[in-house]
């Protein structure tokens, strides 16, 4: 690919939290806020109208499928969203392993079938307790082993908290992959026509994974972010296991509900993944007490591939044997 370098929890409406995200912009106006965006004429119509600010400051409404937001520079995209600190939560009680998540995540970011950068592994913690679903994304940790490995600074960690690799940099010499303690990163071994798909120039925040010997991960989805949309996994699962924030704003939301974060944590119990590790995870998970689904129903339909993943969890060499 040829790339152009460069009380209960408090409850407030998705409208509220995506206005609040959309405000970081500038430039035209789309609806909800000010966001950067072009429009492009060529785009099949949906037949939603939306309202946009022209340069000219002239309100005009032109179908949503015709909005378009540009790349940031790769200079930008090192910096991060100003006055942002963002935060994800993982309702384990919820997860069924619809995979929804996955699925999304690789169609946005054009992935090939054999990458995920979200993983939904089947967890026990001891023989005597239940099993349970249990996603696991990047953590974008506050202390990213990664980024204190890389000798190139093609993996670096932003003001907003969000690790990203810049792929034009990477040099594909895997020390962040061996640096990292969860295991989230993916190396691609050969080229993929997935990744031709992408015509725009390159931006580390562009959804789109790294060519041939150079190292990708999930990212959070900071071209989402930045016009007020949600990444990938949280808007896509059926069953509102991901939520997504501002730590500073202290507000989390799975696109239906929204929380304060704060407070969802003492109530649940949040914790993050291996604290031993003293990574400081941006991640956080709420355990898998009364749980809304049976851990069987996360077979229900699974690709035979897939099931193979799970052929000798504990859980699962249990039941043969019985």
């Amino acid at each position: 690919m040829k790339r152009e370098s460069d009380n209960h929890p408090k409850k407030s409406s998705r409208r509220d939290f995506l206005k609040k995200s959309l405000v970081a912009g500038a430039g035209v106006v789309a609806t909800g806020g000010l966001v950067e965006a072009y429009l492009d004429t060529q785009a099949a119509e949906s037949g939603e109208k939306v309202k946009v600010l022209t340069t000219d400051g002239e309100i005009v409404e032109v179908d949503k499928a015709h909005i378009r937001y540009p790349r940031v520079s790769r200079k930008k995209s090192r910096e991060g969203i100003p006055g942002k600190k963002f935060v994800m939560v993982i309702d384990l009680a919820r997860c069924k392993n619809a995979r929804a998540c996955v699925e999304k995540c690789q169609e946005g970011h054009h992935l090939p079938k054999d990458q995920e950068f979200m993983k939904v592994y089947l967890l026990q913690d001891t023989e005597y307790t239940a099993p349970y679903w249990f996603p696991k994304p990047c953590y974008h940790c506050d202390n990213p082993l990664c980024v204190s490995v890389c000798p190139v600074g093609a993996t670096y960690k932003r003001s907003d908290g969000i690790v990203l690799i810049d792929t034009d940099r990477c040099i594909g010499c895997k020390f962040c992959i061996t640096g990292c303690p969860y295991s989230t990163r993916v190396f691609a071994w050969r080229h993929y026509e997935e990744y031709d798909e992408d015509t725009q120039p390159y931006s580390p925040e562009a959804s789109s994974p790294g060519v041939e010997g150079t190292v990708s991960k999930c990212d959070f989805c900071p071209d989402l972010i930045r016009v007020g949309k949600l990444p990938y996994c949280v808007a896509s699962c059926p069953m509102g296991v991901i939520y997504f924030g501002d730590l500073d704003e202290d507000v989390v939301t799975n696109g239906t509900e929204t929380y304060q974060f704060s407070q969802l944590i003492r109530d649940r119990a949040g914790y993050r993944y291996l604290e031993v590790l003293g990574t400081r995870p941006s991640v956080y998970y709420l355990p898998p007490v009364e749980r809304q689904f049976p851990v069987d129903r996360g077979f229900d339909g699974l690709d035979e591939e897939v099931e193979k993943r799970y052929e000798n969890t504990p859980y699962i060499t249990k039941q043969k044997r019985k």
